[in-house]
């Protein structure tokens, strides 16, 4: 046995003793009942005050014990929270599971019991012995392609939950020395005081969450503080555990080990730009991108690329993937996707025609333009609604824009299709109507009607981005985007009240400032009247999500200017920027 083994099985029989010592001061009333009780029968205790006394601690022993059974049906019966997964049968992937068993043997520890992915850059065992996890599997870890997993039987070995961002961006040495220490855990998890404490544990922790519903309140203070007594000693315990998991590991793979946590950081880091700055874009607009994993590979070698401390990361692509190791990496990758929409931003378990799949190559067309032309229709409804002219004469001091030949609307465009989907919320079906793009006359004031990036740049400058004209047309976008996400639901990210089960469990959505909305809608009417007058096009970036690209180039000078008008009311850098691109403010935008 390791040496942590021992000082984690101390911390688990101290957090048994929490348990012993509740059970002993549930019991006391009682035991004080029985006493009196039988000195009553024989005649010892027979003046007064005593056949009072016994009578009112037998109703007292008879409530607590009640209230204490009742509590400790509760904390047995609970189902402890369960991390929505994507189950993995062994038909699904025989390599992985050989990969994890032959690990277990060489460690000398029981295997898991089952596999499962998550989609987030993290490792661990989860225990789901419990009855409520084994009928509700199918529930909870739906959705997923496949069979799932053997069920785990009471005292079963716990399930490995490996990220699915590992499985494509590591190499298979590279994950097995990565996951040693965590299967190495079935180890201690086996120990029968450490598995009944964590028992325990889990089921004050359920307790607490029975405890917030409409008549259980009473059971949530009695949890809470046997949770708080055994606190310390439960954390010392998994630090034990931990330890002795590792200590155990050493000698497998351990210095590839090395390696391939550099791999972990480097993952996490374009995990998190991969989902805030890609996917975020695309869940609200009602899509989701069916190979996250995938598109983890292309970020993360484009950071590698960027980023100095990462070069040389890139020349392990030649190894075998670790995705190898799974029969149908497609579909386990859709699969984890759309459960990664579910956790970070809440949209529905299921595809559907207001929730649907989205692939790389189509992103572009299909969410970048739909974005910017979604957010310039709901920058000009608010221009509407403020009463703002539909367009006027530039001003003299403005550079004119060099002419440019009009963009016709392509016959594949989202906007051009019959049936396509139009804009979540309100906003798209109010706005103004769809115009197409045509050559402009010269300037006239007619030249000006329609949704013009001129009106915006009029309004902006003469408003003053600093005072009430912007701060005006701000919160008109800002409540039109929160009627949206009120309309739209769990799509928006508001998913469902519900306890545990609340999702999205890791919202990404951070909060924006009305400046910031209104730079963000600005953005995007100059995206679009650049695709339309003057050649540009949508794109991707793998680290910065929608960009737009200019030649096959990425225009990355547009942030700064629009900042300049949105927040100081000068235009003029906005302007010498749209002029050199050929961007003529005058015409008339194509919406969705």
């Amino acid at each position: 046995m390791e040496a942590n083994v021992p000082s984690a099985r101390s911390r688990a029989l101290a957090v048994l003793r929490v348990r012993s010592r509740a059970s002993a001061v549930g019991l006391l009333p009682a035991a004080l009942a029985v006493v009196l009780v039988a000195a009553r029968a024989t005649g010892r205790l027979a003046d007064d005050p005593w056949p009072t006394v016994t009578l009112v601690v037998c109703v007292v022993a008879v409530l607590v014990l009640l209230v204490g059974g009742a509590f400790a049906a509760v904390v047995l019966r609970a189902s402890p929270a369960v991390t929505p997964t994507v189950p993995l049968s062994e038909a699904a992937a025989p390599d992985l599971y050989r990969l994890v068993r032959d690990l277990a043997d060489r460690m000398d520890v029981p295997p898991p019991s089952a596999i499962a992915l998550t989609p987030d850059c993290d490792s661990w065992l989860e225990d789901r012995s419990h009855a409520a996890h084994r009928r509700g599997a199918a529930r909870v870890l739906g959705g997923a392609p496949g069979p799932v997993g053997p069920e785990s039987e009471p005292g079963a070995a716990p399930v490995l939950v490996i990220g699915s961002p590992f499985l494509w961006w590591m190499r298979v040495a590279e994950l097995r020395a990565v996951l040693a220490p965590v299967v190495a855990g079935t180890g201690p998890s086996a120990h029968p005081d450490i598995a009944d404490a964590r028992g325990f544990v889990r089921g004050l922790d359920a307790a607490v969450d029975v405890g917030g519903r409409r008549g259980l309140g009473w059971i949530a203070a009695p949890a809470r503080l046997l949770l708080r007594l055994c606190r310390t000693d439960a954390a010392e315990m998994e630090r034990g555990v931990a330890a002795a998991a590792s200590e155990r590991a050493q000698g497998v793979d351990y210095g590839l080990r090395i390696v391939a946590q550099e791999q972990v950081g480097l993952a996490y880091a374009g995990w998190d730009r991969l989902l805030t700055r890609v996917a975020l874009p695309a869940w609200r607009m009602g899509r989701w991108p069916a190979h996250l994993d995938a598109g983890v590979v292309s970020a993360l070698t484009e950071l590698s690329r960027r980023d100095r401390l990462a070069e040389g990361f890139t020349s392990r692509l030649g190894e075998r993937p670790a995705c190898d190791l799974l029969e149908q990496p497609g579909l386990i990758d859709e699969a984890t996707s759309l459960l990664a929409a579910r956790l970070f931003h809440g949209g529905p378990a299921e595809a559907g025609p207001d929730w649907s799949p989205v692939d790389w190559a189509a992103y572009p067309e299909e969410v970048v333009d739909r974005k910017w032309r979604t957010e310039a229709a709901r920058l000009h409804a608010a221009l509407d609604a403020l009463a703002v002219p539909a367009g006027r004469p530039a001003s003299p001091s403005a550079p004119a824009s060099p002419a440019a030949p009009a963009a016709p609307v392509s016959p594949a465009s989202p906007a051009a299709r019959p049936g396509s989907q139009g804009p979540s919320g309100a906003a798209g079906a109010a706005g103004p109507a769809t115009l197409a793009a045509a050559d402009s006359p010269s300037p006239t004031a007619d030249a000006f009607a329609g949704p013009t990036l001129e009106r915006v740049l009029g309004y902006l400058t003469d408003g003053g981005g600093e005072g009430a004209a912007g701060e005006a047309l701000a919160g008109r976008i800002t409540g039109e985007l929160a009627r949206e996400e009120r309309a739209a639901g769990p799509a928006a990210g508001a998913g469902k009240a519900r306890g545990a089960d609340t999702l999205p469990l890791f919202p990404l959505q951070p909060p924006r400032s009305g400046r910031d909305l209104l730079a963000d809608h600005v953005t995007a009417m100059v995206c679009c009247a650049a695709v339309d007058s003057a050649g540009a096009t949508p794109g991707l970036d793998w680290l910065d999500g929608p960009v737009l690209l200019v030649g096959g180039d990425r225009r990355s000078d547009l942030a700064p200017r629009v900042l300049c008008l949105v927040e100081d009311g000068n235009p003029e850098p906005l302007r010498d920027w749209l002029s050199a691109l050929g961007v003529r403010t005058e015409k008339p935008v194509r919406l969705v």
